[in-house]
């Protein structure tokens, strides 16, 4: 993302997984860790949307880790379907996040896979913010975020995304009373976009 971006390797469930450091200017008010979409779909820890979220968080004060899941980039092992992923997830929260405030991110199947860490750390430890952006609810099966994080928690989707489409997203919040934040006329990738995703994000980090 930029010369300061720190690149190494943590230890996964099945080979090492890559990831990209980036710090804030001053003083880190925690870890951000931020999940990327599809890896059998192009999806990779520099893809535009994850680099917006971890633009967001580092202006905002948080240290934010991209990674690539299991069998993408220098990334050991080979897709599972969301099940490794979600293992991937929790080894580099675990490893480069152990303690302190925790923030947790994704994208589009990214986001998907970011559900169901919230849902497995939930009780575990504190997170203090949860964005999920285009989330694959058309597609898989995203956990139910618990009533009492609502406040933690910022959904975003574009209304035009032809990939996930709204109306899946909409239905998957509905039952759970989770707001939703439209942008008018997005893409599921936000082309031209992106400015106003990242001050949405900057706005719910606060």
């Amino acid at each position: 993302m930029n010369a300061q971006t720190q690149k190494s390797t943590v230890a996964g469930p099945v080979g090492a997984l890559e990831t990209a450091l980036d710090a804030p200017a001053g003083r880190s008010r925690g870890i951000a860790v931020i999940a990327h979409p599809h890896p059998l779909f192009g999806g990779t820890l520099d893809n535009k949307v994850v680099q917006t979220l971890a633009r967001a968080f580092t202006q905002a004060g948080w240290t934010a880790v991209r990674f690539n899941f299991r069998g993408v980039g220098a990334s050991e092992g080979a897709y599972d379907e969301g099940r490794g992923e979600i293992d991937d997830m929790l080894a580099v929260v675990q490893q480069l996040a152990p303690a302190g405030a925790l923030a947790l991110a994704g994208f589009s199947f990214g986001a998907f896979v970011t559900s169901h860490v919230f849902e497995r750390l939930q009780g575990v430890r504190p997170i203090d913010k949860l964005v999920l952006v285009g989330t694959a609810a058309s597609r898989f099966a995203v956990a139910t975020i618990p009533e009492a994080a609502h406040a933690q928690t910022l959904v975003v989707h574009g209304e035009q995304d032809d990939t996930v489409p709204l109306q899946a997203v909409l239905d998957w919040a509905r039952p759970q009373v989770l707001p939703v934040t439209v942008i008018p006329g997005g893409g599921h990738f936000f082309h031209g976009q992106l400015p106003l995703l990242k001050n949405l994000v900057i706005r719910h980090l606060g």
